[in-house]
C-alpha cells in the first residue's frame, strides 16, 4: 500500500488532522481549554497527528439514557394515535411568540423534517434524520435552517409528554409527515426507530470552506461540471441542504440550476422523476421568508448569547416574525392555497411567464409578468391583502430542463400520479438511512418491499451448524481464502445508513462480484464451493459464507496453540440480482481497506486516514480495530497475498506475532521508493519485514501503540485472540438487525 498522496479521495482529510489554528488571549486562573475550545489540546499542538476522536464519539458516557436503554422496548408503549392527534393539533395551534402563517405551521414543519433528513448523501451514508442531529452544531445553525429552531421549540411541549417513548429524531420526521396529511395528502407510511445523539456527530464532513455560503467553485474542479462536486458532499455550499435558490453562485439561470440540481439530488440517491416530484410536492405548500433585511438578524443558535436560551437569529425588524420573518431573503408562497396539497405549483409554474425581480430582502426570485389579483396567496396574517407568488430558480428549472419539464407536465395533467410519485419520494427521503425494514417500527410501516431498502430473503436459522462447518472444513479452502471472503463480505456494513454487511451474500452479485477489492477471480473460486454446500444443506450462502470465515479463525486460533469456537447467529437470507439496485451499491464499494493492506490507488487522504473511515463506518473503536488488523495480518488475509505487514514466520496462525515484531527494538525502520517500508535488523543489517504506512502507525501513533504493546505483552497472547473473535463477530453481525 503505497501512499504517494495523489489524486482525489472520498473521504474528508481534516476529520482525522486538525488544521484550525488556535488564538488565545489573556490570562485567566480557570484552565479555559478543559470547559470551551478556545484552550490548546493535543491536536492543537501537533496538528498534523493522526485524529482517533472519529472512533471515540457517541461514547455512552454522553448518553443520558444508560446502557440498558432499549428505544425499541420503549415505543412498544407508545399511544401511535395520541401522538399524531396531538400533531395535528400542533399545526393549526398558532402560538404568540411564533406564529403560524396562515394560522397553520405545516410548511415549517415539512421544512424542518426535509432538512433533518435531506442531509443524506449515497456517497458514505452520513447525514440524513436518522439520528436527531439537527439539535447540535452544525446543523442547528446552518443558514439554510434558520428559524427551525422555533419549530424544534413548538414540538417541545409534545416531545415532554411522550418523553423517552419517541425519539427527537422519529418526532422531527413524523412531524413533517403529518403536516402533510393535514394538508390532505394521502402519505405512504411512516416507520418509527430513529435513536438520538447527545451531542455533534463530528465524523460527518460537510466541506473545507471556513464561512457559510462560500462560493461554491472550491467544491468543484469545474464549476460547469456539477459531477466534479467533492466527494462525498452533495449540497452545492456549505450551510445549503441543495442548491442555491438563487442559482449557481447566486446567478439565476435556470439550466444551470437544473444541472445542480440533477447532480445534487443523485448524490441524494433520488432519480429524475424523484426529484420532480420531491421539487413540487415541497413548494405546493408553505412560503419562503425574506420580508427584511438579512444583515440585521442576531447570531445564530450556537453563536447567540446564554439569554437566547438555544434559539437564534433574533430579528429586530417591527415585529420579527410572522410576515416580517427572515429566512432565505426570498419572499412569497409559490401556490394560491399554500395550507393546502393541490396541483397549485406545476400551475402556478406552466401558466405563468416568469421575470427576475427582487425580494424586499434583495434576494433575486422570479415572480409572473401578469397574474389576477385572485391566484395571488394571501397575506401570513391578513387575509385581505394578496401578494404575488415566487418561484426560485431550482423551480423554473422544472419548466426549462427539457427532462424536468416533460416530468412536470405529466404529473400537472395526473394530479394522482403526481401524488403517488410525492408521497413515495417524501417516504424515502425520510427513511433511506434508516436501513432496513427490520429496524422500522410501528402501526404505519408500509407492507410493500422497496428496492432502495436492500430486501432480502429470510433466512433459515434451525439446521446442524457443525455439520456444515465440517464440511467446509474438509472443501479444501485455505484458512486465508475462507477468512477473506467472509471478511469482504461483512466490511461493506455503514453504520451511516446501515447499508451493506455479509446478510444477503451480495458479494456474489452485481457490482460486488466484479469489485477490485474483492479480487474476483479468488472470489468466484471460493463461491464455486461454498454455494453447493449451502445447497446441500438448504441454508443461505450468506451463512455459509460467514461459516466458512468461522472456520477459518479457529483454525488459525488451533495453529497458534489455542482452542475457540466462534459464535455464530444462524438466520441471514440471500439476496437476489433482482433486489439489488446495482446503481445504489456502487458507492459501497472500497477504495481502500487497510485492514487488508489494499489502496486502489493513491489519494490525498493518507492510507491510516482512510482506515479510520471505515473502522468508523463500521462501528468499530479504536481498539477493535487494532486487535483485528493484527490478526488479520498474522492470518495472511493481505490483498494479492501482500506480504507488507506479515509480521510473523507462522502466516496462518492467530498469534500476537503483529504487534510483538512492531514493538520490538531489534528493528529499524527505513522508507523506501513507493511509499513502502523496510524494517531491517540491527544486528546484520538485513530486511526483516515489508511494511505499509498502515502497519507502521500502530507503533507510532501513541495512542495505538499503547493499544498494540497491550496486545504485544506475553500475559495477553489469549486475550488477544478472545478479544480478536468478538470484534470479528461483531462486523459479520452489523449487520443483523434482528439480533439487536
Amino acid at each position: 500500500m503505497s501512499n504517494t498522496n495523489e489524486g482525489k479521495c472520498p473521504v474528508d482529510h481534516n476529520q482525522f488532522t486538525n488544521k484550525e489554528e488556535n488564538n488565545t488571549a489573556g490570562k485567566c486562573p480557570v484552565m479555559h481549554g478543559a470547559n470551551t475550545s478556545a484552550g490548546e489540546s493535543v491536536m492543537d499542538w501537533w496538528p498534523n497527528a493522526l485524529n482517533l476522536d472519529i472512533l471515540h464519539q457517541h461514547d455512552t458516557k454522553t448518553n443520558p439514557l444508560g446502557e440498558n436503554f432499549n428505544y425499541q422496548e420503549e415505543l412498544k408503549k407508545l399511544d401511535v394515535e395520541a401522538l399524531k392527534k396531538d400533531l395535528h393539533n400542533l399545526m393549526t395551534d398558532s402560538q404568540e411568540w411564533w406564529p403560524a402563517d396562515w394560522g397553520h405551521y405545516g410548511g415549517l414543519m415539512i421544512r424542518m423534517a426535509w432538512h433533518s433528513a435531506g442531509t443524506y448523501r449515497t456517497a458514505d451514508g452520513r447525514g440524513g434524520g436518522g439520528s436527531g442531529s439537527q439539535r447540535f452544531a452544525p446543523l442547528n445553525s446552518w443558514p439554510d435552517n434558520v428559524s427551525l429552531d422555533k419549530a424544534r421549540r413548538l414540538l417541545w411541549p409534545i416531545k415532554k409528554k411522550y418523553g423517552n417513548k419517541v425519539s427527537w429524531a422519529d418526532l422531527i420526521i413524523l412531524a413533517g409527515t403529518i403536516a402533510y396529511e393535514n394538508m390532505g395528502l394521502k402519505t405512504f407510511g411512516f416507520a418509527f426507530g430513529r435513536e438520538d445523539v447527545w451531542h455533534p456527530e463530528k465524523d460527518t464532513y460537510w466541506g473545507a470552506e471556513k464561512e457559510w455560503l462560500a462560493p461554491s467553485d472550491s467544491r468543484y474542479e469545474d464549476i460547469d461540471n456539477p459531477s466534479t462536486m467533492e466527494n462525498p458532499l452533495a449540497a452545492v455550499q456549505m450551510g445549503l441542504i441543495y442548491v442555491n435558490p438563487e442559482g449557481v453562485n447566486g446567478k439565476p439561470d435556470p439550466q444551470k440550476t437544473a444541472e445542480q440540481v440533477r447532480e445534487t439530488f443523485k448524490r441524494m440517491a433520488m432519480n429524475d422523476e424523484e426529484t420532480v416530484a420531491l421539487t413540487a410536492g415541497g413548494h405546493t405548500v408553505g412560503k419562503t421568508h425574506g420580508n427584511g433585511d438579512a444583515s440585521i438578524l442576531g447570531p445564530d443558535p450556537e453563536a447567540a448569547g446564554v439569554e437566547e436560551q438555544g434559539l437564534g437569529w433574533s430579528n429586530p425588524n417591527k415585529s420579527g416574525k410572522g410576515r416580517y420573518t427572515v429566512t432565505s431573503g426570498l419572499e412569497g408562497a409559490w401556490t394560491s392555497e399554500p395550507t393546502k396539497w393541490d396541483n397549485g405549483f406545476f400551475e402556478m409554474l406552466f401558466n405563468h411567464e416568469w421575470e427576475l425581480r427582487k425580494s424586499p430582502a434583495g434576494a433575486l426570485q422570479w415572480e409572473p409578468k401578469t397574474i389576477k389579483e385572485e391566484d395571488k396567496p394571501v397575506d401570513v396574517e391578513d387575509f385581505s391583502i394578496r401578494h404575488n407568488p415566487m418561484m426560485t430558480d431550482a423551480d423554473m428549472a422544472m419548466k426549462v430542463d427539457p427532462i424536468y419539464k416533460d416530468i412536470s407536465l405529466k404529473f400537472m395533467n395526473d394530479f394522482d400520479a403526481f401524488s403517488d410519485a410525492f408521497a413515495r419520494a417524501w417516504f424515502k427521503l425520510t427513511h433511506r438511512d434508516m436501513g432496513p425494514k427490520s429496524c422500522y417500527f410501528g402501526p404505519d410501516v408500509p407492507s410493500e418491499d422497496l428496492i432502495w431498502q436492500d430486501p432480502i430473503e429470510e433466512g433459515k436459522t434451525a439446521y446442524d451448524v457443525q455439520a456444515v462447518k465440517e464440511k467446509i472444513e474438509s472443501s479444501g479452502l485455505s484458512i486465508s481464502e475462507m477468512v477473506t471472503t467472509a471478511w469482504d463480505s461483512a466490511r461493506t456494513f455503514r453504520g451511516s445508513d446501515k447499508r451493506g454487511g455479509a446478510n444477503g451474500a451480495r458479494i456474489r452479485l452485481e457490482p460486488q462480484n466484479k469489485w477490485e477489492g474483492n479480487e474476483p477471480e479468488k472470489l468466484a473460486k471460493v463461491l464455486n464451493i461454498l454455494e453447493p454446500i449451502a445447497t446441500e444443506f438448504g441454508i443461505s450462502v450468506a451463512d455459509t459464507i460467514v461459516l466458512a470465515g468461522n472456520v477459518g479463525i479457529e483454525k488459525a486460533a488451533k495453529n497458534g496453540g489455542i482452542d475457540i469456537s466462534v459464535p455464530f447467529s444462524p438466520g441471514r437470507g440471500d439476496a437476489t440480482q433482482e433486489m439489488t439496485d446495482v446503481e445504489s451499491f456502487e458507492p459501497l464499494e472500497p477504495v481502500a481497506d487497510g485492514y487488508r493492506n489494499w489502496l486502489k490507488k493513491d489519494y490525498v487522504v493518507s492510507p491510516e486516514e482512510l482506515l479510520l473511515d471505515r473502522t468508523q463506518l463500521m462501528g468499530l473503536t479504536a481498539t477493535e480495530m487494532t486487535v483485528l488488523l493484527g490478526g488479520l495480518r498474522v492470518i495472511g488475509t493481505n490483498f494479492n497475498n501482500s506480504k507488507h505487514g506479515v509480521f510473523t514466520k507462522n502466516i496462518g496462525s492467530l498469534t500476537n506475532d503483529f504487534f510483538t515484531n512492531l514493538t520490538d527494538m531489534e528493528y529499524i525502520w527505513e522508507p523506501t521508493e513507493g511509499g513502502i517500508y523496510n524494517i531491517r535488523s540491527r544486528k546484520n543489517g538485513q530486511v526483516k519485514w515489508t511494511a505499509t504506512r498502515v502497519d507502521l502507525v500502530f507503533g507510532s501513533n501513541s495512542i495505538l501503540r499503547s493499544y498494540s504493546e497491550f496486545y504485544a505483552q506475553d500475559d495477553n497472547k489469549e486475550k488477544f485472540v478472545n478479544d480478536f473473535v468478538k470484534a470479528w463477530v461483531k462486523v459479520m453481525d452489523a449487520d443483523r438487525f434482528d439480533l439487536k
